[in-house]
């Protein structure tokens, strides 16, 4: 297979981006990186020659309800700027934002989601945390088909990581 058989591949990150730099580190032919607020990941896309746009969140956002105007809003805004770059596939690596239900429909079963604990248990933006402090043996990550319904996609990948006596909310993050 060649680089040129692969689909146009969008990464979305929120943090450190230490996902998206294994990814890198893994050759996977980046078209583009998108970020929710300015952060690491955007140093490291530009450091390794890959295009990004920055989308800042505006507002809160009800995980809840989906009904949020500003979240569809920001859905659109970042559905349109994918369409430029002629996106085919998503990969969200530690992005932080939950996107409306129109990304979902138009992208069915081509976004990817790596999540910090073992789904179904822990969904949510605190997944580490509260795995930490619920006194359970392990966590680890799960990627997922991302759906409109946070952290519910089909399973995919599951990696189990044991939690330490020694860990802290961050070391386990990073673990």
């Amino acid at each position: 297979m060649h680089i040129k058989d692969f689909p146009r591949l969008a990464v979305g990150a929120s943090g450190t981006g230490s996902l998206f730099r294994s990814m890198i580190k893994k050759g996977l032919p980046i078209t583009l990186l998108f970020a929710d607020q300015p952060c690491k990941a955007l140093e490291i896309a530009e450091e390794a020659g890959i295009r990004t746009i920055l989308l800042p969140r505006r507002g809160k956002f009800n995980p809840t309800t989906g009904a949020d105007e500003g979240r569809r809003k920001y859905t659109n805004e970042l559905e349109t700027a994918l369409h430029q770059y002629g996106i085919e596939l998503i990969a969200l690596a530690g992005f932080e934002t939950v996107l409306a239900e129109s990304i979902f429909i138009f992208y069915e079963g081509r976004i990817l989601n790596s999540h910090p604990a073992l789904l179904p248990l822990f969904k949510g933006k605190y997944a580490v945390r509260d795995a930490h402090r619920a006194g359970v043996p392990f966590t680890g990550t799960t990627i997922h088909i991302a759906t409109a319904l946070l952290d519910d996609g089909p399973i995919l990948a599951q990696a189990k990581v044991p939690i330490l006596p020694t860990h802290t909310d961050d070391t386990l993050w990073e673990d």
